[in-house]
């Protein structure tokens, strides 16, 4: 059964990555996407593959970091379809450098902006119509944001931040049939490492990760699917990461080292 057929689902950051895979792991459901990302190009090839599987798309060049870009967004929705069903926040930039190694510390503000400000004003705008709809909001965050990573401070305090923005906004849409799903990928192969921003604040061109050995966005999406349909809380999307929020509680040290760890073994 299509459980999200005839929606009209938002998906930020659907150029690449895991929000192209979610749109394409949508389309056969025949939904009615937003695409928004800066790329329009990619944007719009997209949309053909969306609309061979057999979805209706609505491309909306954005970019999340800019409040009157994501206002623009969910207008432009509005004004296409008449209602809004799910928004996706997964607009993200990631990071590779440590603190101390960081030379151009705008990556920190830059970082923000993107992954927690632009989710906050994309759901500040679409609260209105979501309830409307008693519809979905889903929040792509990060196991770095249930715990600490080295080389990754500033993207896990973004991330952290979503958690405690959607934890909190959980509570507040109480009884309003709006339901709030926290999405939280271990490393996930994607565009979005090649375009880590490095200790200078430019993007590093390649990826530092052995892909090869991390989960592929195409699988990733099918987890974000099901959580979506099921009106998940909270979907914890690799062992390492459901074992780690418990083992934080008990064990916080030894977190500390599986995560620095985690980090050597990647590179």
């Amino acid at each position: 059964m299509a459980k999200l057929r005839d929606k009209v689902i938002v998906v930020t950051g659907a150029s690449e990555g895991i929000g192209r895979a979610l749109c394409l792991a949508l389309a056969s459901q025949k939904p009615k996407l937003v695409l928004a990302a800066r790329n329009q190009n990619r944007l719009s090839q997209l949309e053909e593959e969306v609309e061979y599987e057999g979805a209706q798309a609505l491309v909306v060049p954005t970019d999340v970091s800019q409040e009157k870009a994501c206002k623009n967004l969910i207008e432009k929705t509005i004004s296409e379809w008449g209602h809004l069903d799910v928004l996706v926040n997964n607009a993200g930039m990631t990071m590779w450098t440590t603190l101390e190694e960081m030379e151009d510390t705008t990556i920190i503000e830059r970082l923000m902006r993107i992954n927690y400000f632009g989710a906050a004003y994309c759901t500040y705008y679409a609260l209105p119509y979501l309830k409307k709809s008693t519809g979905r909001l889903v929040a792509v965050s990060s196991v770095a944001g249930l715990s600490g990573v080295p080389t990754r401070t500033a993207y896990a305090a973004s991330k952290h931040a979503m958690f405690g923005f959607f934890d909190s906004l959980r509570i507040e849409l109480m009884g309003t049939g709006v339901s709030v799903t926290m999405i939280a990928p271990n490393f996930v192969f994607s565009e979005i490492h090649r375009r880590a921003l490095g200790k200078n604040g430019n993007s590093l061109g390649i990826s530092p990760m052995q892909e090869d050995k991390i989960m592929t966005a195409e699988e990733c999406s099918s987890q974000i699917v099901k959580a979506i349909e099921n009106r998940d809380r909270l979907a914890i999307l690799s062992f390492r990461g459901k074992a780690g929020r418990w083992l934080k509680l008990i064990a916080p040290v030894l977190i500390d080292k599986l995560a620095l760890k985690a980090i050597q073994d990647a590179k």
